[in-house]
């Protein structure tokens, strides 16, 4: 008999230490970004950090039952509030994303993340497995997806678009649909996207193109990206030391503390630290994989290998935006950039993925059937 509380003895130890180990390097990144001081970023973050770890800690504790009966109405809720921004939304920064609560400004494009995992997952575990392979299987998935998207697409906000339609893909993709779909779908989309160029805002198109280039302006649109190519670099092997960075601290590199806090990083921290960080972030992904490999039920498992694949789209497109290996579409690292959004959009996908551990744990006990 173990002198552990059960309850204590059951919770995912080894999850939190890792997001504690990845939550508390960023907050030092932070501290150093501001200079070495805890306000304005640094306390903040910290505490964000302890209520969502609080909020997915509950999420763990419901039964997934509760996930699958709600995903479709949760679903819903979250596709009228989309609508919603587009009628009374607050306009900031040229973007309609935000609707004013009064007490806070909610995003409920970043909601629309795990929630699109949710009930896509939940469609294809209803789906008989003889339809798997039929146009019934298909088109729903798609409007599913392709809703959302539009709404979010035309805010416009490229980069919360594409996770939604990444995030649901994948899901399909898991489902077992035909490979052949997808290779389709790719060359089609290749085949379409100049003619989607054309239909960019200008702001996106300059995007694609300084990616492309970004030394034919590097005072202007291609300032962000080669700033934080110099702050990544000077970082060496080793980085310059905590406090030392001169790109950062000096106002040389743009949005350090949020968009691009891994160049912030990795002038201090070097390639070493670089390397420690995405290994944090490999055990995170390798946990959640596992949870979903060792799931018995088809739903807990897509949605567990759906939402694992959702926090790995955060860290790579931030990490290849940050090095000039995809255009800037203000994608934030997850537990590193300052900002509340992201951290709870993660910390939903980590408490829902923590509960169905915690349900397939119960269930593999012996004597329990149910």
């Amino acid at each position: 008999m173990s002198i552990v509380p059960e309850p204590l003895a059951e919770f995912p130890w080894r999850v939190i230490g890792i997001l504690l180990a990845i939550a508390g390097f960023g907050t030092l990144v932070l501290y150093s970004a501001a200079g070495g001081s805890i306000t304005p970023w640094a306390i903040n973050q910290g505490v964000r950090f302890v209520i969502f770890t609080g909020m997915a800690l509950v999420l763990s504790r419901i039964p997934l039952e509760l996930f699958a009966r709600f995903a479709f109405p949760a679903y819903g809720v979250v596709l009228v509030a989309l609508f919603l921004v587009e009628l009374i939304g607050g306009v900031a920064g040229g973007s309609q994303r935000w609707i004013n609560l009064g007490f806070m400004q909610l995003q409920p494009s970043e909601f629309m993340k795990p929630v699109i995992v949710l009930a896509v997952a939940r469609f294809y575990a209803l789906l008989p497995v003889g339809e798997i392979r039929r146009w019934n299987a298909i088109w729903p998935a798609l409007v599913l997806i392709g809703v959302p998207w539009a709404l979010v697409l035309v805010q416009p906000d490229l980069g919360t678009a594409t996770m939604i339609a990444a995030g649901g893909v994948t899901v399909m993709f898991l489902a077992g649909l035909p490979l052949r779909l997808f290779v389709g779908s790719g060359l089609a989309f290749a085949a379409i996207v100049p003619i989607a160029f054309s239909f960019l805002h200008d702001y996106q198109k300059n995007r694609v193109l300084i990616f492309m280039d970004p030394e034919s302006d590097p005072l202007g649109a291609g300032y962000h990206i080669s700033q934080s190519k110099i702050a990544i670099g000077s970082g060496g092997i080793f980085g310059k030391g905590f406090l030392q960075g001169t790109q950062s601290h000096l106002d040389y590199l743009p949005e350090g503390h949020t968009d691009f806090v891994f160049a912030t990083m990795a002038e201090e921290w070097g390639l070493m630290g670089g390397v420690l960080l995405i290994g944090a972030f490999m055990l995170l992904f390798r946990w959640g994989i596992g949870v979903s490999m060792r799931s018995q039920d088809k739903y807990a498992r897509l949605v567990a290998a759906g939402l694992t694949t959702t926090i790995f789209f955060y860290v790579a497109i931030n990490l290849m935006m940050v090095m000039g290996l995809a255009p800037v579409v203000g994608i934030p690292l997850p537990f590193m950039s300052y900002g509340g959004s992201s951290m709870l959009t993660v910390m939903l996908c980590v408490g829902i993925i923590m509960a169905i551990e915690r349900s397939g744990r119960r269930r593999s006990r012996p004597g329990n059937w149910g």
